[in-house]
């Protein structure tokens, strides 16, 4: 069955008069329609993002970007869902944004031009969640670990893995999985287990598994 794009979201607001700038005059009149939960009907982009700010979790998504892979998107938007501190794209800075159906648009991008540029990038890192971009000052730096989700030669499961609160999970693209330099600056590169008879899954399924285990050990405290 068809579902029309008025069938989404809600309609004009109906309800008492409402006070504030987190909401936007021409949702409130018109309706909204947008891919968002409903806690954040009717509010500007800018006041969701900055609710959001509040309270992003401390791991980041990166996604190497050599071939305009569609399922970018999927991880990006995935990444939304679980509230990372922020996305990075490496390699070419135009990527496949479909998949993401608009959710890049809550979180914060960062491009970085190969494997050695996000390592640095990585190094030098706060790993604070709020201001995922912020250099460190002075002697505060530790830098965040970049770990790699590839069912390569070497990589260990996901699932016996004890993931660090503060890390940066890397996804190659579907196909190539990570390319070699990235392999080369993880910390370690770890795969989710498989059963069947397929090579492997889904690029976009196999972040969304890894950041789910990240939020299992980290939000429910559930030890691998």
């Amino acid at each position: 069955m068809d579902i029309s794009e008025s069938s989404v979201g809600v309609g004009p607001y109906a309800g008492p008069p409402l006070s504030g700038d987190r909401w936007d005059p021409q949702l409130l009149a018109e309706g909204d329609r947008r891919n968002v939960v409903d806690r954040y009907r009717y509010w500007r982009h800018e006041a969701i993002v900055a609710d959001l700010d509040t309270r992003r979790h401390p791991f980041h998504v990166a996604v190497e970007n050599w071939g305009h892979d569609f399922n970018i998107g999927s991880v990006i938007r995935t990444a939304n869902a679980f509230n990372a501190a922020a996305f990075h794209i490496v390699g070419r800075r135009r990527w496949n944004r479909r998949g993401a159906m608009v959710t890049d648009r809550y979180q914060h991008e960062h491009h970085h031009v190969d494997a050695t540029a996000l390592a640095a990038w990585a190094a030098d890192a706060t790993g604070a969640a709020t201001d995922p971009m912020t250099p460190a000052r002075g002697g505060d730096s530790h830098g965040i670990p970049l770990i790699g989700i590839d069912n390569v030669p070497g990589s260990r499961p996901i699932e016996t893995y004890d993931l660090p609160r503060e890390c940066v999970l890397v996804f190659g693209q579907e196909g190539p999985g990570l390319t070699l330099e990235m392999q080369q600056v993880c910390r370690v590169v770890l795969h989710v287990e498989q059963f069947g008879s397929t090579r492997s899954i889904n690029a976009g399924a196999a972040a969304a598994i890894a950041m789910h285990a990240w939020v299992r050990r980290h939000v429910f405290g559930q030890r691998p």
